[in-house]
């Protein structure tokens, strides 16, 4: 094996150590801002000189029901999540495990739903909301959620479907196995690193998305975040609370860098793996 010169890994750790930076440094940047009060928000120090988490407390005790629409973020995210996927798996077993005719057409079908920019179907899903009487319900958001991410999941998980070993659902078929119990007691124990790349980035998905929350959902108390934080404003508009915005991003975010911390590993497996199989 050929050594690599000394220019390349001096460009290989500049290149990573820049891309670090950049990834970071406004994180960091949200993380100090939001412990600093008064004129030191404006100061171009990073480090607060005397860090205080006064903007967190005036976050949750101010009239903006923060920790209310903390709490529709968790829900709308985690039950879409959870029926993404139940749907996701089982679709991606038909259209990876069984040949139909008109499968390669189904999943072109299921690529081009992923194409529509949401502001195309916002018209259409808004009638869907008030006919479903979902309208200005948090829970609502779930239909519109499921339905932008289901395309992605389904072609994730159809991805490491084909790869699995054709011998181990035949072995199952043998014990008298039906396709659910192939899905979920074979299959689902190998496609583990799949389901948890796959689910997080649903969860980040549904976490962050802004213009159906703000669009079908009208009451303070049940808003998601993202919207939640747009509305966070001052008696004047020289009078934002930037360190308020700032707390509630850091909030926002942490459980996001948290998760991805807690499987990292498995992340980065299912999503290499995804790579090779496809």
């Amino acid at each position: 094996m050929n050594k690599r010169p000394l220019w390349g890994s001096i460009a290989i750790y500049f290149f990573a150590f820049l891309v670090v930076v950049v990834s970071v440094y406004p994180f960091l940047y949200t993380v100090t801002t939001s412990l600093k009060t008064g004129t030191a928000l404006f100061s171009t120090s990073l480090l607060p000189e005397s860090p205080t988490i006064q903007n967190y407390i005036t976050l949750f005790q101010g009239k903006q029901p923060f920790g209310t629409q903390l709490g529709n973020s968790i829900m709308v995210a985690t039950i879409t999540v959870v029926i993404s996927m139940f749907m996701a798996i089982t679709a991606a077993y038909a259209l990876g495990r069984i040949n139909f005719k008109g499968k390669s057409t189904l999943l072109l079908a299921i690529l081009a739903v992923s194409m529509f920019p949401q502001v195309a179907v916002l018209s259409g899903m808004f009638e869907l909301m008030q006919s479903l009487g979902l309208y200005n319900r948090a829970i609502g958001l779930v239909v519109p959620y499921t339905v932008f991410t289901l395309p992605f999941t389904v072609w994730m998980l159809t991805t490491f479907m084909r790869g699995l070993p054709k011998e181990l659902e035949e072995a199952a078929i043998m014990d008298g196995c039906g396709p659910m119990r192939i899905i979920f007691e074979v299959f689902m124990p190998l496609l583990a690193p799949a389901l948890v790349s796959t689910g997080l980035l649903a969860f980040i998905g549904a976490w962050n998305e802004f213009l159906f929350a703000l669009t079908f959902v009208t009451d303070d108390f049940r808003r998601t975040v993202p919207v939640g934080i747009s509305m966070i404003s001052g008696a004047t508009a020289y009078e934002i609370p930037w360190g308020s915005i700032m707390a509630a991003s850091v909030i926002v975010t942490v459980p996001l860098v948290i998760l991805v911390l807690i499987f990292q590993q498995k992340i980065v497996s299912g999503l290499t793996a995804g790579a090779v199989k496809g």
